[in-house]
């Protein structure tokens, strides 16, 4: 039997992670989260839910380099093993994989924090 009681406040954190991957506000799915890049913006311009209390830090970047070391370096093994291609074609196409998958996950990685930290109420997320 669960003792817990449920309460109006529970941020599921599902939509919550969705919504941050999409670079959209935490709260209602609709507003930008992001002001450039990797800016986070202060607050919400849809809902006004205030999002500066962030603390992505160095989270997105590590999870970054985890995620494309991890599906990388085994292409890198099949592909070579497979074509046998040349070492600075091989370099070259690599790089630019790399780079590409960095520059496209950083953002998604970084909303997904920003939306895992308010719906758990981290870092001042929480109702005051």
């Amino acid at each position: 039997m669960n003792t817990m009681t449920t309460t109006g406040d529970e941020r599921p954190v599902r939509p919550a992670l969705l919504r941050g991957w999409r670079r959209r506000c935490p709260n209602c799915g609709s507003g930008p989260l992001m002001r450039g890049y990797l800016s986070v913006r202060d607050a919400c311009p849809v809902c006004g839910e205030e999002l500066h209390h962030h603390r992505a830090d160095d989270g997105p970047a590590y999870l970054t380099i985890l995620i494309v070391g991890h599906a990388m370096a085994p292409l890198l093994l099949w592909y070579f093993t497979t074509f046998r291609p040349e070492p600075l074609k091989l370099a070259a196409l690599f790089s630019v994989g790399c780079v590409v998958l960095s520059l496209y996950l950083l953002p998604r990685l970084k909303g997904a924090i920003v939306g895992y930290q308010w719906a758990r109420r981290l870092h001042g997320f929480g109702s005051a």
